[in-house]
């Protein structure tokens, strides 16, 4: 062992390094493991090996097949919609455009009368009932974008079923020459009840209406400013007689108006006579005095009845001691009925045989002729009258005693 013992400080010669191989780097793809595949004979291509398909793997497939059958079926009946309701609404388009643009309708001609106290909706319910308008929110519509309710007034109009919505809102309108018109004929003597009961007969306007306008309405005449308001008989012997044409539903303001106009007009030259302060009567005056005449009258003594009534007026001693005594007085008083002697008790400012002078203001409206006549009476001593049955005229006497003989011959002849 003693060999094999090494002295101390001596060293053991170290083993040479080998030189190293140099390996040859591998190429990509070279040392990794590759697949292996049977070996393919001539004419076969290398292909993976089929697999069954799992059941997960067929339920997907079909869920997928039939949710793209339902996306097809969905755009057809998506499709369908928009062209079944393309066409509906088309439809529905055209039959609204007819009623606006009024085609297809029968041709008829309708008389729509509105009030002022006619609301729109009840104008629109007219149009609807008489076939003018087939859709009423649809003309409500138009009216609203239109301001239709801004534009339609009272009246009676004629209309037909070819106008469209445009032409019914102006056909409709207070100048519209669609706008119906009556030409009523008022004659002397008619009172006022009278007068606006003819009005109302005829269309122009309610009873009512006009009575409440009269009333309560102050129309700028400065022969009114005596007149006060609340009581329609203030219009009394004003509403001047003559032929008017009057629209149908009119206003009954205006109705009023134009016979006022006319009394003005026709008293105009003989106004400043009777205002002012030394003037013996005043326009009322003359007016109530012509109301009378216009009763009594045969229709051509119009003067010596005014000269009567200016002589019992004038001259308070006489035997009639200034009472005019005129029938026609109690006739408007008492409801238009044949005056008897107990109607000569009534008590009314209007009763001539109960108060002396004149009555408390006209009587009827009286015409040109008589206010004329009570302008300008006869002259004459004439203090009583009386009709002769035979002739139709009227006999004028100074005393009663003369007027009691004529009357008593009268009577006897059955007169």
């Amino acid at each position: 062992m003693a060999d094999e013992r090494r002295t101390a400080g001596s060293r053991q010669p170290q083993p040479q390094p080998q030189p190293r191989r140099s390996q040859p780097r591998p190429q990509p793809g070279q040392g990794q493991r590759q697949p292996h595949y049977p070996p393919v004979q001539p004419g076969q291509s290398r292909r993976q090996p089929q697999r069954e398909p799992s059941q997960s793997q067929t339920r997907r497939a079909t869920k997928r097949r039939r949710t793209a059958v339902s996306r097809m079926a969905g755009a057809f009946l998506y499709v369908l919609l928009v062209i079944a309701g393309s066409a509906i609404l088309a439809t529905v388009g055209w039959v609204w455009a007819c009623d606006l643009l009024g085609l297809n309708k029968e041709p008829a001609t309708i008389e729509v009368t509105i009030d002022d106290n006619t609301d729109f909706n009840t104008v629109v319910d007219q149009l609807e009932d008489a076939g003018l308008i087939q859709y009423k929110f649809l003309f409500k519509l138009y009216a609203q974008f239109s301001h239709a309710q801004e534009k339609i007034a009272p009246g009676t109009y004629e209309l037909n079923t070819q106008m469209d919505y445009h032409a019914l809102v102006s056909s409709m309108g207070s100048s519209s020459a669609t706008r119906k018109t009556t030409d009523i004929t008022i004659q002397e003597g008619l009172t006022i009840d009278q007068i606006f009961q003819l009005l109302d007969d005829r269309g122009v306007c309610s009873e009512e209406r006009l009575q409440d306008m009269a009333a309560n309405y102050d129309y700028a005449f400065d022969w009114l400013r005596d007149r006060p308001l609340g009581d329609y008989h203030r219009l009394e012997g004003y509403l001047f007689p003559d032929t008017y044409t009057f629209e149908m539903g009119e206003n009954p303001k205006f109705v009023i108006n134009k016979m006022l106009v006319n009394f003005d007009d026709k008293m105009d030259e003989y106004m400043a006579r009777y205002s002012g302060e030394d003037a013996q009567y005043s326009l009322h005056d003359i007016v109530t005095i012509a109301s009378m005449i216009e009763k009594e009258t045969d229709g051509e003594d119009y003067k010596t009845i005014s000269s009567v009534i200016y002589n019992r007026l004038t001259n308070p001693a006489s035997e009639t001691v200034g009472y005019l005594q005129i029938d026609a007085t109690l006739v408007y008083i008492n409801g238009g009925k044949v005056p008897t002697l107990a109607d000569r008790e009534i008590q009314s400012p209007y009763n001539t045989y109960l108060h002396q002078g004149l009555p408390a203001g006209p009587i009827s409206n009286p015409g040109m002729q008589s206010l004329l006549a009570a302008m300008e009476p006869e002259s004459t001593n004439y203090y009583f009258y009386v009709l002769n049955p035979e002739t139709g005229k009227h006999e004028f006497t100074r005393t009663y005693a003369e007027h009691d003989a004529l009357v008593q011959r009268y009577q006897t002849n059955g007169g």
